[in-house]
């Protein structure tokens, strides 16, 4: 072929597939790639064939877990009404908080103010066999307390909002660095031949919603395919997706085979595996039409299971997005990501308290009940947390007192998939301000996570613009005290 009719038939390709995206096309490049995907290096590595089309095969360990359910409280929520009572930081409030606590430390909005003691603001009590403390706004929580564990050591880098969702779900501050759905979607594959292996849902309840962008569920240097879908939780899940009137099924099938034979063709003669990736998003567009309706359809959810959750359907809400959660669960979606926006409380902190854990409380509960009864919990990870804690300070500037963020010291809880149920991981100093005991930082938090999900988090590495990455970076120790 000379290079005249090579560069023709490649705009006329061009032509044909910018024509082609107002149907399927939007779907697959709109809710599935980066419109930028053809530009991304040529050199990236795909998946070796095997079990879920991951590119670890064989798995590097015996796994615990399949599947990780993660539920982000998109703001930060205070350690101090959740999950690490301060008996003497109660004792404290209102005086001034020791300058031995602060002196050097990153603050966000307090820097420079006087810094006040600022005591949990709700009870704690002690629940279930293990006697765990979870504050009282939380009593589906602590109904389950023994299936917890909790952390209440989490460190991290960023303190503010952005750049901590960025390091907590890339494991670098750096934009553009695959996300942690993507590593295990692209490490383990997916068991859904209907749904994309990495699933995201937001919702929001409290203050103003914290802004998630796409970006923190992107696949980075990744093939596209392995970035997250983001659905809505309400009317239609992902746009154009139904056909629109008087499109079939078959024309559609069609339609989608033709496109398909001509990035083929076209690949035979450049070989870009990335033409296999945009073939490989139509064909899960196509099969999306059909699958992601009967998802959304509750209709089959017994009313006791709804009464469970405390959600009627797809309404939008966290508890929807909880029992969605489930159900992509048992149709073999990898990685599913709940973010709950509204947990940014600089102000109001009694106020917004206690509608974001009104919001949380039963959900996270009701799935973790859920996935118990149908014997699902005990190889699916849940996670549940923020990017960040909150200072035990008050902040008072904007209005009554509310936390600042904090990134020393705060509380997370895991349960299922291997992990050890009923016990309380690492403390804090009296104050609540540094983790003394069992630190635990967010490069462990990956690097646990991935071994129970059987990968070694030093192996799962991918070579970009001349280095070895990895989500744990150079750094991450598997917590195995946490391990069942």
């Amino acid at each position: 072929m000379s290079s005249d009719s090579f560069i023709a038939q490649r705009l006329a390709r061009r032509a044909f597939l910018r024509q082609a995206t107002t149907g399927i096309g939007s779907v697959a490049l709109g809710s599935l790639l980066d419109p930028n995907l053809l530009a991304q290096s040529r050199t990236r590595p795909e998946p070796k064939p095997g079990g879920g089309g991951g590119a670890i095969n064989p798995l590097h360990l015996p796994p615990k877990a399949r599947r990780v359910i993660f539920l982000c409280m998109a703001g930060g929520p205070s350690q101090f009404e959740t999950f690490d009572n301060k008996p003497l930081l109660a004792k404290m409030h209102g005086q001034p908080l020791p300058e031995s606590y602060s002196k050097g430390q990153p603050i966000a909005q307090l820097q420079n103010q006087k810094l006040t003691c600022y005591g949990p603001q709700f009870p704690f009590k002690r629940w279930g066999q293990s006697g765990q403390e979870i504050s009282a706004l939380f009593p589906n929580l602590g109904a389950i307390a023994d299936d917890l564990c909790i952390i209440r050591s989490m460190q991290t880098e960023q303190i503010n909002h952005d750049p901590a969702h960025t390091f907590f779900n890339t494991g670098t501050s750096i934009s553009g660095r695959p996300s942690m759905g993507s590593w295990i979607t692209y490490g383990l594959g997916s068991e859904s031949e209907n749904l994309p292996g990495f699933v995201v849902l937001t919702s929001h309840a409290g203050r103003n919603p914290q802004p998630i962008a796409s970006r923190q569920w992107h696949s980075g240097f990744l093939p596209g395919r392995f970035q997250g879908v983001e659905f809505r939780s309400q009317g239609e899940p992902v746009h154009y997706l139904n056909n629109p009137p008087g499109v079939t099924s078959e024309s559609q099938r069609r339609l989608v085979n033709t496109i398909n034979s001509l990035n083929r063709s076209f690949d035979r003669a450049i070989a870009d595996p990335e033409i296999e990736t945009r073939i490989q998003a139509y064909e899960m567009a196509f099969r999306m039409q059909a699958s992601v309706p009967e998802l959304m359809d509750f209709s089959n959810e017994p009313r006791s299971v709804l009464d469970l959750y405390g959600t009627k359907g797809a309404d939008g809400s966290f508890a929807a997005n909880c029992l969605l959660a489930r159900r992509l669960a048992e149709r073999g979606v990898r990685f599913i990501h709940l973010y709950q926006r509204g947990w940014d409380h600089h102000d109001r902190l009694h106020q917004h308290m206690e509608t974001c854990s009104r919001a949380a409380d039963r959900a996270s509960a009701a799935l973790i009940l859920d996935l118990k009864e149908r014997g699902m919990l005990d190889d699916t990870l849940v996670i549940w947390g923020g990017e960040f804690g909150r200072t035990p300070m008050s902040q008072t500037d904007k209005g009554p007192p509310g936390r600042d963020h904090h990134i020393r010291a705060f509380s997370i809880w895991m349960a299922g998939g291997g992990i050890r149920g009923g016990i309380t991981h690492g403390e804090t100093d009296d104050l609540g301000y540094h983790a003394v005991g069992k630190p635990m930082h967010v490069h462990d938090l990956h690097a646990t996570m991935l071994h129970l999900l059987g990968i070694d988090h030093m192996r799962l590495t991918v070579r970009y613009q001349g280095r070895d990455f990895r989500l744990t970076d150079v750094h991450g120790k598997v917590v195995k005290r946490l391990l069942v």
